[in-house]
């Protein structure tokens, strides 16, 4: 439930159980208490004294008038605090009572300015008092049991002052719990950007030849785990240094990209696809035969044709496994050695290492 769907009371978990427990405390019994109501027309008729004088004492304490602020602000502070006044001498101290006076600890952000106010004003209403009640002992006993309310008053005030205070710190910790794991979550995933840029290869968006090496040895792995087999393909552009003398760089940069695109659009999920330098690129295929890597080689040549028709690539492939296993610098050596085998020919060209 929201806090804004309860009483002050509510929140406090202050009961009538709890009120009268504390008015006991007090030695604040209802006969006690019916003394204070036979003055409530004594109150009324010198309300607008009390009151007056209480502003005109509080206004001359700059950090109060800086906190009024404006002769609105104060026209309804007079009227709260006249309802305060008659309030004490209205002889209910009841539910309706206490959650009025717990409010005012809600708006009094410096509890050291109402406890002077609560003085004055406890000076004030002991002055009419004083001035009117002619019996010593009913004026005493008057004036103590008057005492002790606004003792209760100020406890009430002090419990909801706290209870804000408390209730700001759970906020702000709450607050900063929340940026805290904000500021984690964004800097989890700047590191993770971070650390995908520094494996990837900016122009192709495939991984580059450092993480080759990572991605190698944890593939080869998971191969020897699974006794199953793993191939590689290891290809080139022909003459791509003459698509950079004749057409450019640019355009040079455009064919790796779209050969970056193929790649990343025709292997699987499962596969590694890198540029491992210039225009070599390599493709980790666990699970993978030379046969079936043939076929992927194929498939790359044909996607290559329908946009660079003039190109053509030289592709070796090893294989390793599934009982005896190729190191991974091993397996990238040897199929390179099968895509200069291909390069022997013109045109596209695919050598597949032969097994043993």
């Amino acid at each position: 439930m929201m806090r804004t769907d309860q009483t002050l009371l509510e929140q406090m978990q202050i009961s009538e159980v709890e009120i009268s427990n504390r008015m006991a405390l007090l030695e604040l019994g209802q006969d006690q208490l019916a003394q204070l109501a036979e003055y409530k027309a004594l109150i009324e008729e010198n309300i607008d004294f009390i009151v007056d004088e209480f502003y005109d004492k509080q206004t001359k304490i700059d950090e109060i008038s800086l906190l009024i602020g404006d002769a609105d602000t104060l026209g309804r502070l007079r009227s709260a605090q006249r309802k305060y006044v008659t309030d004490l001498f209205a002889g209910d101290y009841g539910i309706a009572y206490v959650n009025n006076r717990l409010r005012i600890g809600m708006v009094h952000k410096r509890i050291e300015l109402y406890l002077s106010a609560v003085m004055t004003l406890k000076n004030l209403i002991f002055h009419v008092l004083k001035s009117n009640i002619r019996d010593t002992k009913k004026l005493e006993s008057t004036l103590d049991v008057l005492d002790k309310l606004l003792y209760f008053d100020t406890t009430l005030v002090f419990d909801t002052y706290i209870d804000s205070l408390v209730s700001e710190i759970e906020n702000a910790k709450r607050k900063t719990e929340l940026y805290a794991k904000d500021l984690e979550e964004k800097v989890a995933e700047r590191t993770e950007q971070l650390e995908r840029q520094a494996r990837l290869d900016p122009l192709t968006n495939l991984y580059n030849q450092r993480a080759l090496q990572e991605l190698m040895h944890k593939a080869l792995l998971v191969a020897k785990r699974h006794q199953s087999c793993l191939s590689l393909i290891y290809f080139d552009i022909d003459e791509f240094k003459a698509v950079n003398d004749n057409q450019g760089h640019i355009k040079g940069d455009e064919v790796l990209k779209a050969i970056g695109d193929i790649l990343l659009n025709n292997t699987r999920e499962t596969d590694i696809a890198c540029r491992y330098g210039g225009d070599e690129f390599c493709v980790i295929l666990p699970e993978c035969s030379a046969e079936d890597a043939e076929k992927l080689c194929h498939k790359i040549i044909q996607a290559l044709q329908k946009k660079y028709p003039t190109l053509t690539l030289s592709m070796g492939i090893c294989e390793t496994g599934p009982v005896e296993f190729l190191e991974g610098d091993e397996l990238i050596r040897l199929a390179d050695e099968q895509m200069y085998l291909a390069k022997k020919d013109t045109g596209f060209k695919i050598c597949v290492m032969a097994k043993d």
